[in-house]
Formats: C-alpha cells, sequence, structure tokens
C-alpha cells in the first residue's frame, strides 16, 4: 500500500546554501542532514552508485519533504531541464499572496520567467531557485480546484 508522497529530491552545488535558501526564503525547516563516503557501500548499493561520496539533507514543510543532495563523487551533470522536458519538470508552492511571494522571492536570488500570471480563479508564475531547480507559485483564488487547506490536499467545492 502507498501511503503518499514522502518528498522530492534535489541536486544542488552547495548544500549549505541550499539549506540556507529552502529554510529562510521559503518555509522548509532542517530535520536531518547526512552524508556517506566512498567506503559506505551500503548506501551507494541503495542509490546504484559504487564510489560515491555525498551530503545531503531532508528539509520539512507542512504537508510535504525536500530533499537536497551535493554530490562530491562522481562529478554531478548538469540536468536541469524545462517545464515542458520529460522527467523532473517542476515543484509547484501554493502561496496566499503570488505578487508578495513574487517580490520576496526575486530578492532572494529567483529568477522568473516573467510577471505573475492572472487566469481569474488562480495566478501562477514559474521561477529557477538560485541553483537551476524549477519552481512555480501558485495563488488560488476561490474554493473551487486542487488545493491545500489547512495543509492537507483538499478536492475543493
Amino acid at each position: 500500500m502507498i501511503v503518499g508522497v514522502h518528498h522530492l529530491a534535489l541536486g544542488v552545488p552547495n548544500l549549505d546554501d541550499g539549506i540556507r535558501f529552502y529554510c529562510d526564503h521559503l518555509g522548509f525547516e532542517l530535520v536531518q542532514q547526512f552524508s556517506w563516503d566512498a567506503d559506505n557501500t551500503q548506501t551507494q548499493s541503495a542509490v546504484g552508485l559504487p564510489g560515491s561520496v555525498a551530503a545531503g539533507a531532508m528539509l520539512k514543510s507542512t504537508n510535504a519533504f525536500i530533499e537536497l543532495w551535493q554530490y562530491d563523487t562522481p562529478t554531478p551533470q548538469d540536468r536541469r531541464s524545462d517545464p515542458n522536458d520529460l522527467g523532473y519538470a517542476h515543484f509547484c508552492l501554493q502561496v496566499e499572496d503570488i505578487d508578495f511571494e513574487y517580490a520576496r522571492l526575486t530578492k532572494a536570488g529567483m529568477v522568473f520567467v516573467g510577471d505573475p500570471v492572472d487566469f481569474g480563479s488562480a495566478a501562477a508564475i514559474y521561477g529557477r531557485d538560485p541553483f537551476g531547480n524549477v519552481i512555480e507559485l501558485y495563488e488560488l483564488k476561490t474554493a473551487e480546484g486542487a488545493q491545500l487547506v489547512d495543509g492537507r490536499a483538499s478536492a475543493g467545492a
């Protein structure tokens, strides 16, 4: 039985910078840090990367976790994608005031594709965190549709 989504993992070039951005500017909380060296064959077997060396952190929001990774070995390849590519496309943060969050996160180092777009019942905009990962800001203006209510997923009215 699948219980639900636990976390989304993101590769970052500097773990400390990643923790700082996601905690200070996106409101996540650091709950765990971990690492392994080249001698840790058990973890290397689990991730399928023999000889790997990495450090990570688990960050929590009210309804999900994000896991940040910084690999030292093997050398990471830049596989950041655009929202239309197959595989990881983006993750979305539901917000209450998209214009406020857009301005605040721009100052924090996010680069957006443009200004927030108003769709009437919702507003949205895609941007990239300081590490190039795609994040969508999404504000719902009505009680209809899929949204978070009191930190829980709801199908709306």
